[in-house]
């Protein structure tokens, strides 16, 4: 068969036939009518946001979301989560919370193996994983956070039906990971039609790749503008207009790999502190180059009205 009639295939059911190489700008932003935000990840931990807030002001940089609690929920007491909570709503950050556990704490090794990781590694295993991440949800819910980040299929469609009856909350922001590998249109309208309010694609896509997606959402869409190498070293700074036009309403994502290290229980909060201060640094730089180089590109100001601050 011709891969023409492939693509004519693929456009019956609303998904393009062709990465989309004219890269047509979005036309798509936030309710705030902005086109992009800043997110940080790896935030562990309340001296961790302390460390971000007062490098924030002092640069005078927004930071819209957090990723945070990256080893997991469970590792951090309740007074440690009021504490974040509370600094985060005072800052008017969304927080963007990882539940735990996860595979990597479970008792199979096939996720550790190097073929292992290509078989859904990051999928729950079994009814008892799934039971303990709700759970942990559902406890940090209780405690202020409105935002989660889900990294399985399956769950993220759970949730939704449980939203549907009525019986989890709704007043979240449910964000799915990269760890789910989102790399196509396909996989991008899947996402956002089982539950995602954002998403995060894998970070090496090329231009025209990014395009098609954003034709077929219209959820925000998270986007990595740096990464340690260890995970692909996508330092895609000096592409951020490009991307931005293209993406919009979109995050620009500062986010250190798990092979770093950087999430270990173990490693100090010096450590986590120093880090974070240069990735406001580096989202500085970033805001100012897409402001030279695209005056009309627009970051959202602090604080936008449309985040799932924490409620405290």
């Amino acid at each position: 068969m011709k891969l023409s009639k492939a693509s004519e295939l693929m456009e019956k059911v609303g998904i393009p036939g062709r990465d989309l190489y004219d890269l047509p700008k979005s036309g798509k932003t936030f309710p705030d009518g902005c086109h992009y935000r800043i997110e940080m990840s790896g935030v562990e931990g309340p001296k961790v946001l302390k460390a971000l807030i007062d490098e924030r002001h002092k640069r005078n940089v927004p930071v819209h979301r957090l990723i945070s609690f990256c080893q997991g929920g469970t590792l951090f007491d309740k007074a440690e989560l009021r504490d974040f909570a509370q600094m985060a709503a005072e800052e008017k950050m969304e927080v963007i919370a990882v539940p735990g556990p996860r595979n990597a704490w479970d008792m199979g090794r096939q996720f550790i193996t190097p073929d292992g990781q290509r078989c859904g590694g990051l999928n729950h295993r079994g009814s008892d994983e799934v039971r303990k991440v709700l759970t942990d949800i559902l406890s940090m819910y209780e405690l202020g956070i409105r935002g989660f980040m889900l990294v399985d299929w399956g769950v993220l469609a759970m949730v939704k039906k449980l939203q549907e009856i009525n019986e989890f909350p709704k007043d979240v922001a449910i964000k799915f990971s990269v760890w789910a590998g989102v790399s196509s249109a396909c996989g991008a309208r899947l996402a956002q039609e089982i539950g995602a309010s954002s998403f995060n694609p894998i970070s090496d896509l090329s231009l025209p790749q990014l395009a098609s997606i954003r034709k077929v959402t219209d959820i925000p869409i998270d986007f990595y503008i740096w990464t340690f190498d260890s995970y692909g070293g996508a330092n895609r700074i000096y592409d951020a207009p490009e991307v931005i036009k293209i993406y919009s309403p979109c995050y620009l994502k500062f986010e250190p790999a798990p092979t770093a290290n950087y999430y270990s229980p173990f490693v100090a909060d010096e450590n986590h502190m120093d880090l974070m201060r240069k990735k406001v640094k580096w989202a500085e730089w970033v805001i100012n180059h897409v402001k030279e180089n695209e005056p009309d590109i627009k970051v959202s100001p602090q604080g936008a009205s449309d985040l799932f601050v924490p409620k405290v």
